[in-house]
């Protein structure tokens, strides 16, 4: 599995890839919104292969926050079958809904304590390596299909 995780704490980045350590999980990392289109469009050309299976978005980022993000990839043809789960410290059920309302694939409020920050991310992996099917990354030719 490829997870893009897209978050500016860096205490928040290195419990992340504390997380992965032990897996085959390859984590990739983005400081923000901005940074993360960057990589994905670029690996949207001609290197499919390096497109996550997953997104671990944060909300609150400098540059290009969580919900545009969210929304900028679910406009994109080429990238918008890309599950993002929203993995953030925010609870406001304002956030909660409006992340749904722009097509997030679930919403999980980050844990303080290390132990449970590292026990929700292998339960993250672990559902969607052992429970979903992802969909499979489209070819050049069907990514830019769109008539637009």
């Amino acid at each position: 599995m490829k997870i893009l995780l897209v978050e500016d704490n860096e205490g928040d980045v290195e419990m992340a890839s504390r997380a992965f350590r032990k897996s085959p999980t390859t984590l990739t990392v983005a400081h923000n919104g901005v940074e993360a289109m960057d990589y994905l469009r670029q690996q949207n050309t001609d290197n499919i292969a390096v497109l996550p299976d997953i997104i671990l978005l944060d909300l609150n980022m400098p540059c290009m926050g969580g919900k545009e993000f969210l929304e900028t990839i679910k406009l994109d043809p080429g990238l918008r079958f890309i599950p993002v789960i929203m993995f953030t410290s925010s609870d406001a059920p304002a956030d909660i809904r409006e992340c749904y309302e722009l097509h997030a694939s679930s919403y999980i409020i980050k844990p303080f304590d290390i132990q449970q920050y590292t026990s929700t991310l292998n339960q993250i992996e672990k559902f969607w390596t052992d429970f979903v099917q992802l969909p499979p990354h489209a070819t050049p030719q069907t990514r830019y299909s769109n008539p637009i």
